[in-house]
């Protein structure tokens, strides 16, 4: 029975995912709700960074989940209620870029998912908005360079904020 029990899934362990998830899809939805800079067909915000450091840190499906509802949350509350759809896709193909199996969160992998989130946040409201909102591609794509800032900007706040997370060895912790 003992060898049995090793084996399940422990529910402090379920806890801890879902908590961490829970927080992470809040931090998402508050540096991107109540921290952002109007556009012409949104708004900038460094949402973007909770949600490169949830998948950095929790398995996928709870980083996806985390992403999608914490963005998808802001957008709702925020007035953006067309572009909800969007986001619950982008957010979390996003999470799925990164990995938390490497033993620091700022490592060669999550770097490199840094681009997929650029191309996935301006390619993606770009013809989400191009097909589904203007009906013209190119007007899809007026609002690239903010969402390419907006990626941006976020990724420093993920890169310094990871670093920092590294020093303090919270990484080994959850």
């Amino acid at each position: 029975m003992i060898t049995a029990r090793k084996h399940r899934p422990s529910v402090n362990s379920n806890t801890k995912l879902i908590t961490l998830s829970a927080l992470f899809a809040a931090m998402t939805f508050a540096l991107t709700a109540f921290i952002h800079i109007p556009t012409a067909k949104g708004y900038i915000h460094i949402g973007d960074a909770a949600v490169f450091i949830a998948a950095s840190l929790l398995p996928k499906p709870y980083a996806v989940a985390s992403a999608a509802i914490g963005a998808c949350l802001s957008d709702a509350i925020s007035g953006y209620w067309i572009w909800v759809p969007a986001t619950l896709l982008i957010k979390g193909l996003t999470a799925l870029a990164f990995t938390c199996t490497k033993s620091r969160i700022i490592n060669p992998r999550n770097l490199t998912a840094l681009l997929p989130a650029v191309v996935l946040c301006v390619g993606g409201y770009g013809l989400y908005s191009g097909l589904f909102i203007y009906g013209s591609l190119p007007a899809g794509f007026i609002d690239a360079p903010a969402n390419l800032f907006q990626t941006a900007a976020s990724a420093a706040v993920y890169i310094a904020f990871g670093l920092t997370l590294d020093k303090s060895g919270l990484k080994k912790k959850i």
